[in-house]
């Protein structure tokens, strides 16, 4: 990178009035000696028109005008090889100017950074040429404005969306927080109607079009023409529009508290509501087929879900639904929780990966509702609705390796001493039983696996059978055959559940694994 070489300005112009192009913006294009934009397929350039009384005479104009805008064209390698050979085509005409010591000043709509197309050329320039990117007014900025409506306040969470989510992804996302931006409308719209109602979100999302331009207009989202939505327009989801989904009834609820020395009965508001069925769901291993109906029913009755993140992100949104997500290792903590909500009588549902029974949320209700620290909670009524466990899916992967007497074991020591799992291993492999390994290995937990596959040869063959399921259910999905003797435990993780076969198990020519029901 030399002094000879010219400067790449990246300038955000704002929305679309001239009058929010900033100061430093104004100055660069003044003075450029070249000033590129990109321009629609058969289309006037919004940025040039934003910026064209800035523009000096005589300066040299360089127009991108892109070969497609959707996803229909007949490039050989489709939509986003067109854009490529598209960037590639822009990355060597500016860099023409740039190496014979032209400064250009690309023009951005909005913020440069924010949904631009500039930015991928700012990661092609940056490492070969001096790169300054001046930000700009976002859209979203002049939405706001126009309202005009607070977006966040205090400590609200605000989140920016594309229209181009899945909507089943879009409207848990917008339920889970307080204000939000939707950007890239068009022919989204419909999708992202469907998905506000879903998240009990549409009441108060605002539809903004055009903002700052003349020809600006808002209204409610509800109201809006679809077929008439241009991709000059976003959606605009005020923090002070997020409220909780059963406010009538965390009214009447959330607020009750037994005075001491009272009567049981008599509370401060109203009456002690009484505690609703609180409900533990196992949704399976991952794919929306083996969630059972009864799960299916019952998670669209409930009001709250409680669970570990991934989970809790598996169930659809829906209007009026709560979701209540944490970490991985605080088990006890939302299953008190959840006990609280149902103590007041909120319809809750505890949900768990697999099986909630096996290595699940249910015993840790159970273990929750039965410390004397919570005497209240015992008068919680609990139901554990069944799921199809992991230790199933990667059997009926494999086949039927599960077909006679087993044991499930998890490795990690988190809940028990490492010497309890030991005794445990021993007396499975001295039972010649098949065993499903549950939590086999992590980042900070390596030992565990490999101290399995020792303990387990002092009884076991080489040869005994061993099958690797990983994500079994998702579209990463892997299974692999193998032998004790031969485990690579490296390549074990959190992902993956170990079967590990009796002396019985045997592997057909066809690959399948299955451990036949009589003992010789």
């Amino acid at each position: 990178m030399t002094r000879s070489t010219g400067r790449f300005h990246v300038v955000g112009i704002g929305p679309g009035d001239p009058e929010l192009i900033t100061l430093k913006a104004a100055r660069l294009i003044g003075a450029a000696a070249v000033v590129a934009f990109h321009a629609g397929v058969r289309k006037e350039s919004h940025a040039r028109r934003i910026a064209a009384d800035l523009i000096p005479a005589g300066v040299v104009e360089e127009e991108l005008r892109y070969p497609v805008t959707t996803g229909a064209t007949d490039h050989p390698g489709g939509y986003v090889g067109a854009l490529a050979a598209f960037y590639d085509e822009c990355e060597a005409r500016l860099a023409a100017h740039l190496d014979a010591g032209r400064d250009v000043v690309l023009l951005a709509e909005g913020d440069p950074l924010f949904y631009g197309s500039s930015m991928y050329l700012v990661d092609r320039f940056r490492d070969r040429y001096p790169v300054d990117v001046v930000p700009g007014v976002p859209a979203f900025a002049a939405a706001t404005a126009t309202v005009p409506a607070p977006l966040v306040r205090q400590t609200d969470v605000l989140t920016v969306l594309p229209g181009t989510l899945p909507e089943p992804e879009l409207a848990r996302r917008l339920a889970d927080t307080d204000g939000a931006v939707i950007m890239k409308l068009g022919r989204t719209f419909p999708a992202v109607r469907r998905a506000l109602a879903a998240a009990g979100r549409l009441d108060g999302a605002l539809y903004v079009e055009r903002a700052s331009q003349a020809e600006e207009r808002w209204l409610p989202v509800a109201e809006v023409d679809a077929d008439s939505v241009p991709y000059f327009s976003l959606v605009v989801v005020p923090g002070d529009s997020a409220r909780p989904a059963s406010a009538e009834r965390m009214r009447g609820s959330a607020v009750w508290s037994q005075t001491a020395g009272s009567d049981p009965e008599n509370v401060r508001f109203g009456t002690k509501p009484q505690p609703a069925e609180l409900l533990v769901v196992g949704l399976g291993p991952g794919p929306d087929g083996w969630l059972t109906p009864e799960a299916s029913a019952a998670l669209a009755e409930v009001d709250h879900v409680v669970g570990y993140a991934p989970y809790v992100n598996r169930v659809p949104q829906r209007p009026g639904l709560q979701r209540h997500a944490s970490g991985n290792t605080v088990e006890v903590d939302r299953a008190r929780f959840a006990l609280d909500l149902a103590l007041r009588g909120e319809r809750v549902a505890v949900v768990s990966g697999g099986d909630a029974g096996v290595f699940g949320m249910a015993a840790a209700v159970f273990e929750a509702a039965a410390d004397p620290a919570h005497q209240e909670h015992a008068t919680v009524p609990v139901r554990v609705l069944p799921g199809v466990s992991a230790v199933q899916a990667v059997a009926a992967r494999a086949g039927a390796p599960i077909g006679a007497d087993f044991a499930v074991v998890s490795l990690s020591d988190r809940l028990k001493p490492w010497p309890v799992v030991e005794r445990r291993l021993r007396a499975i492999a001295e039972a010649d039983l098949v065993l499903g390994v549950y939590n086999p290995a992590s980042r900070s937990r390596r030992e565990q696996v490999v101290e399995m596959q020792k303990i387990l040869l002092e009884h076991r063959s080489p040869d005994t059978v061993v099958v690797v399921g990983r994500d079994v259910g998702r579209a990463e999905e892997s299974l692999t055959t193998t032998t004790l003797g031969a485990l690579d435990t490296d390549a074990i993780d959190m992902k993956c559940l170990l079967i590990i076969g009796a002396s019985a198990t045997r592997v057909e020519p066809n690959g399948s694994v299955w451990t036949p029901r009589w003992v010789d």
